[in-house]
């Protein structure tokens, strides 16, 4: 057991910052001069000595979040939304040991306006599961582990892969049965770049391998899952993602590289994002029990994606862009009532101008269209599914 935290030191690796680690992490960061360097970007030619001192008031990680982080979400979708609403009403009164499994948009802001929500409405922030390879930076892992982010280590081989994942399961769980606090975690490795959202086994796998694993219904259910559906209008990213679709077509090897991923974080921040929604079910821990016991392993992990995939679909808000997308894919006006002729050429502006920040040598404009079109069309399409 760590005797400062209080946390067991088998933990150390992965976890968080916690309260008495704050200003000594806060230190840190101050000190970081790539940090310095990009706080200077935001806030200009004013000293950076007042936010320091304004830090040192600080004393629990919550209390930071509130009073640092909050502030600039509200400021930022302010600026670059057109406005947050959500539905939590199905969460039980006065829990907050769940597990929030949704599927993954934005690889800063899909977990910082969850924390937003949750810290607004007087509860803790979530512990939030976050890959290594988005370190980039030293002071990018400080700010995320200062936000209660933990370790999902990307680049482990076979032997050492198996080790990390029972050990990840193995905190998720101590968050959630021994803290009693909410984590989340996406539903896949990696954003669905095609909004074609389904549950990875391997995520509930990994989350099956605490307590030895031998129920997986049990194991699972013990973690109050609650499927979170996270809606935005439009992707800041929708033209990079498509860009990516092009280069792996042509190049199967390739991988984006630290810079890619750094002018995604960029672009998914401080892009337009239009309404944004956020809807969770309650836990599904009854849904999770009723699954057959005899079956194999891999088809009880199966039948528990499929449950939390139904509930994801079903909490989906649908704007008219997706079903403009819809229509144009299938070259048809089946959705035609739910938009108006505005809605469809405000679509097509938008569209057009997104390919047109498209930069690769030889673009197929075609392919391009057609993949943002499906990235907007795959939410309503499974949403039609589960109805």
């Amino acid at each position: 057991m760590n005797t400062k935290t209080g946390i067991p030191e088998k933990f150390d690796g992965i976890r968080p910052y916690e309260d008495c680690e704050l200003q000594t992490a806060i230190d840190t960061l101050m000190a970081d001069p790539a940090f310095r360097r990009n706080m200077k970007h935001v806030i200009g030619s004013i000293p950076l000595w007042p936010l320091r001192l304004y830090l040192r008031l600080f004393r629990t990680i919550d209390g930071f979040q509130r009073g640092i982080v909050v502030p600039w979400l509200n400021r930022l979708l302010k600026k670059k939304s057109l406005g947050l609403d959500f539905d939590f009403s199905a969460l039980p009164e006065g829990r907050q040991d769940m597990l929030f499994i949704s599927n993954h948009r934005d690889i800063v802001l899909d977990s910082g306006i969850l924390d937003k929500i949750l810290l607004d409405s007087g509860k803790h922030s979530a512990h939030i599961a976050i890959g290594n390879n988005l370190f980039i930076y030293p002071w990018i892992e400080n700010i995320v582990r200062l936000n209660r982010s933990f370790t999902v280590n990307r680049s482990a081989g076979a032997q050492e892969l198996l080790e990390s994942s029972k050990l990840l399961s193995e905190y998720i769980s101590f968050v959630v049965l021994e803290r009693h606090m909410p984590v989340w975690i996406a539903q896949r490795e990696g954003r669905a770049k095609d909004s074609n959202d389904r549950t990875q086994r391997s995520v509930l796998k990994m989350l099956a391998m605490s307590e030895g694993g031998s129920d997986v219904r049990q194991t699972l259910a013990s973690l109050h899952i609650c499927p979170l559906s996270i809606s935005y209008e439009y992707d800041p990213c929708d033209w990079l993602k498509a860009q990516e679709f092009q280069l792996k077509r042509d190049n199967p090897s390739f991988h984006k590289s630290a810079k890619d991923d750094l002018e995604n974080m960029k672009t998914g921040i401080f892009g337009f994002k239009g309404h944004i929604h956020y809807s969770t079910s309650g836990p599904v821990d009854d849904e999770l029990m009723q699954i057959d016991a005899l079956l194999p392993r891999n088809v009880q992990l199966d039948r528990a994606a499929e449950i939390i995939d139904r509930h994801i679909f079903k909490g989906y808000r649908i704007w008219p862009c997706n079903r403009i997308a819809l229509d144009m894919l299938r070259g048809d006006h089946s959705q035609s009532e739910y938009y108006s002729k505005e809605d469809e050429q405000g679509f097509l502006d938008y569209l057009n101008g997104q390919l047109a920040k498209i930069s690769i040598p030889d673009p197929d404009m075609d392919f391009l269209r057609h993949t943002i079109l499906e990235m907007y069309a795959n939410p309503l399409i499974n949403q039609l599914n589960v109805q």
